[in-house]
């Protein structure tokens, strides 16, 4: 695996950056924006998982960086979730619907792959060495 200097080097943090920007977008229209607890609770739990592969990486420790990403892991479920609840709710069309659920199996996905990758390889955090 490619080493990182920054978390901004990680796929996917950049991945889970362009996920809190979808949700961001759906979320600030139409009914979805009225509905004030459902609009903040998935967008807070998209900020979530860009913030915990970015917190877990500057953590420093193979050990931390998976526990935040198993949080982020989390949190990126909770968002598959409430995209159900908006689309049953009809805040979001079908097609927002697919767009966003891609973006958040594709980050879940890259998830289970970089926490896969930590338990099991020798060289273990994919960060350049300071």
């Amino acid at each position: 695996m490619a080493t990182a200097e920054r978390f901004e080097d990680l796929q996917v943090w950049q991945g889970a950056r362009a996920l809190v920007s979808k949700i961001y977008a759906v979320t600030r229209t139409g009914e979805f924006a009225k509905d004030f607890g459902l609009r903040d609770q998935i967008r807070r739990a998209a900020v979530s998982v860009m913030s915990n592969v970015a917190e877990g990486f500057d953590r420093r420790t193979d050990n931390f960086f998976q526990h935040f990403l198993a949080i982020a892991k989390g949190s990126a479920g909770e968002v598959r979730s409430q995209l159900y609840v908006a689309l049953d709710q009809n805040y979001i069309t079908e097609a927002q619907f697919n767009d966003c659920s891609r973006a958040v199996v594709r980050v879940g996905k890259m998830l289970t792959n970089l926490i896969q990758y930590l338990r099991t390889s020798d060289s273990k955090f994919p960060r350049a060495q300071s």
